[in-house]
Formats: structure tokens, sequence, C-alpha cells
């Protein structure tokens, strides 16, 4: 909801107290970091920028440090890469090892950080925080704007920050990311308490830590993600689509670019299509499609024709069908069809879940994930509070998750 009119505007948050530190991007800087990170006391705030949208990799262009004693602290980790080889920055983890990292939105940053070898034992997430705690607003920004009156300025969170020299306006946004960090935590830990709800918090941040190194599992046919792909209308079309997507991401890799920045989903899907209807395809209609036109795409518009003629070529067993082969339980929508017993469950377990979020003034999808409780309803459990918690700790479920939901849910099984 937009602010009223006649409320003053909150103060900004322009300047990070002692100033902007220098960056580290020497060996010499990095152990001058270290040391004073190490005369610091009490938890640690960190954050990273990356360069969505401009890069193919995830990885960290700038590591936000700042603690108690120590004060803030930049570092360039690609100074640090040896060519492909990750920075190794284990020696400046080992120094905070043994308290908490406060990282606001931890399963963006974990990744990498743990490609440069920075992984945490513990972990305080704020922005996991504020939903245990159903804040309805969940950003640093307004969590800055509510617990302390100030705004946080966030007009450089996606700009390209593997460009190099970094700019003076950019390293004061970044500093200012951790500047507040640590009294936030304070802060929240106090509201957790007082909730009710601290042991929530700690089981959710010690599973967050238990699976900081580990990595991100592939999806299935990732090219499916393509926008448009619902305009491809035959298995012609869809082997088109995925050769060229399959060729960009080859190429948006070796070049560590962003796939969009090569060629747009739009003239991939567009060009499928009309492959697929037409069954040829030739430089003309790679030209009359928007998206070949931009200057990058035409460089590589042998790549992108290649690929085409290739998907064309391809026997049509090869071709992909035009809808994803199922796996795991089917879409709820086809339940009552299907089986409705199942979807009588469905409908129950939903009921259960609405109640506990209008109970605790929490997101239902915080208390349990709908993909778990959904393949409970599916396939259920013995209709018992004990088997559905053993059922809903197999799946990954917390203990204070199950202490939540595991006697209702039973209910719904039974009915």
């Amino acid at each position: 909801m937009a602010a009223d009119a006649s409320e003053p505007e909150l103060p900004l948050l322009a300047a990070p107290t002692a100033g902007v530190p220098p960056v580290a991007t020497t060996e010499a800087q990095l152990q001058e970091t270290i040391d004073s990170l190490a005369a610091g006391t009490g938890p640690l705030a960190i954050d990273t920028e990356r360069a969505h949208g401009f890069r193919y990799s995830t990885r960290a262009y700038l590591i936000q440090l700042r603690r108690a004693g120590s004060g803030t602290h930049l570092v360039d980790p690609i100074g640090f890469w040896n060519g492909d080889e990750p920075a190794d920055l284990s020696a400046l983890g080992a120094v905070v090892d043994d308290v908490p990292w406060i990282i606001h939105a931890a399963t963006q940053d974990m990744p990498c950080l743990a490609e440069v070898a920075l992984v945490p034992q513990q972990v305080f997430d704020t922005e996991l925080a504020g939903r245990l705690l159903g804040w309805p607003r969940v950003g640093l920004g307004p969590m800055i704007e509510k617990v302390f009156g100030k705004r946080l300025a966030k007009e450089h969170s996606a700009s390209d920050w593997s460009s190099r020299p970094l700019p003076e306006s950019w390293l004061t946004y970044a500093a200012l990311d951790v500047e507040l960090l640590i009294e936030l935590r304070e802060h929240m830990v106090a509201e957790l308490i007082a909730a009710d709800r601290a042991e929530w918090a700690r089981q959710e941040f010690a599973h967050l830590a238990a699976h900081a190194a580990d990595p991100t599992p592939p999806r299935p046919d990732p090219w499916r993600r393509t926008s448009g792909i619902q305009n491809v209308r035959t298995p012609l079309g869809m082997a088109v689509l995925r050769q060229i997507w399959e060729a960009r991401d080859e190429l948006a890799r070796s070049l560590d670019k962003a796939p969009s920045k090569l060629l747009k989903d739009s003239a991939i899907s567009d060009l499928a299509a009309l492959v697929g209807q037409h069954k040829r395809v030739d430089r003309g209609m790679l030209r009359d499609i928007s998206g070949f036109e931009r200057r990058v795409a035409r460089r590589y518009e042998s790549r992108w024709l290649t690929a085409a003629e290739k998907a064309l070529a391809a026997p049509r067993s090869s071709h992909p069908p035009l809808r994803p082969p199922s796996s795991g339980i089917p879409n709820p929508k086809s339940w009552a069809r299907r089986a409705p017993q199942a979807d009588e469950r469905r409908v129950r377990m939903r009921t259960v879940m609405d109640e506990l979020s209008e109970r605790f003034g929490v997101a239902p999808e915080v208390i349990l994930s709908p993909g778990t409780w959904r393949e409970l309803a599916w396939e259920p459990c013995d209709a018992t509070p004990a088997a559905v918690t053993d059922w809903l700790t197999e799946h990954g479920a917390r203990p204070w998750q199950c202490d939540l939901t595991a006697e209702p849910l039973a209910r719904a099984i039974s009915g």
C-alpha cells in the first residue's frame, strides 16, 4: 500500500557512519581485513553483490562485512580468483566461524559465498526472521524503515557489479546494506522471544547452516522456462526451441554473459513457433523476428540457424512433447476428476493450513511447504499424529512445523 501523501518522508540513510572503507583487492589488504574482524566482537553482518542479468555466473563481485569493534569492510573477491579457479577466502571465514553470520535472504547469498570458501557455521537470516514474525514486508529496505525509521536507498540493486572500477556511490550503497544488520538482528531476537518463536528461528537457521554449501540442484528441462513457450504448438517447434536455447546457454556460459543479453527469450519462442509451422528456416525468417535484429544477436546469427537446422534434421521421435512428462504428484486441478478422495483430503488440509496461518499471523507456506502437505494428501500415511510427524520429518519438515501441523493434518487425513 502506498504511503499517505500527508505522511512525512522518512530520512534517508545516506552514508555509513564511519564513511566508505577502501576495497580490499590485495593479499595485504585482505590480511588487514582478517586481522580487524578477528579483533572485533559479536556476530558478523555479511552481504554480497552479484551481477544478475549481466553475467551467466552467480559469483560474488563484492563482499561486505561488518562487526562490532571492527567496522565495515569491503572485499573484491574477483581479484583473488586464479583464472577459473574460485578464490579461497577460508582464512577470512575462520576468524568468525564461531559466531552467527547475519545475512538477509541467506539462500541468495550462501551459494556464492560457499564458492569462495566462506561457509557459515551459524546463520541468522533477517528476511526469514521477518517471515516467522509475520511481518508483511520482509525486504531489507522496508524492515529498516519499520525498525529504525530510515530509508535505505536501493538504486544500485540491479547494477552490473562485475564492471570495474566500482563507482563511489555504488560502494556507499553496498556498505549501507550491512550498516544496521547487527542492530536489526538484536531487535528481531527480542521480537522472536516475545512472540515465543525463538525456537522456530533456531531450527530454521540451523537448517540453513547445515545446507549452506549444498549445490543448487539443476532444474529438469530448464529450456521449458523460456518466456513465450506457450505459443509453440508443435513438437518440432519445441525441438527448435530446445536446440536454440541450448546453443544460447552454451555461448552464454563460455562468454560469462546473461543469456538474455545475447538473445531474448521471446525471439527464440517466436522463431520456434514459426519453424514448427512452416518446417523450414532461413536468415530471412530470423531477420523478420524482433530480437534477432539486435546487434549481438546478429553477430551469432549462424549459430542460431545451425541450431534450428539441427532440430529440423533430427528424427521426429527425438522431438520433445508439448508438455513435460509428469513427475511427482499431479496438478491439484485434476484431482477432483482423477482422485476424488485425495482431493477431499487436499481441501481439508488447505483449511488446516489457512486456520494455522490466521491463528499465528504467518503465511501458510512458512508453517509448511504447500508441496509437502499436498504430497501427504495424495499419498497419505496413517492418520495418527505420530505417523504424520515421522512422514513430515522424512520430507524435511523441522520439529516446530511438525508440532504445529501433525495433529490437525492427521485429522484431515481421516476426515
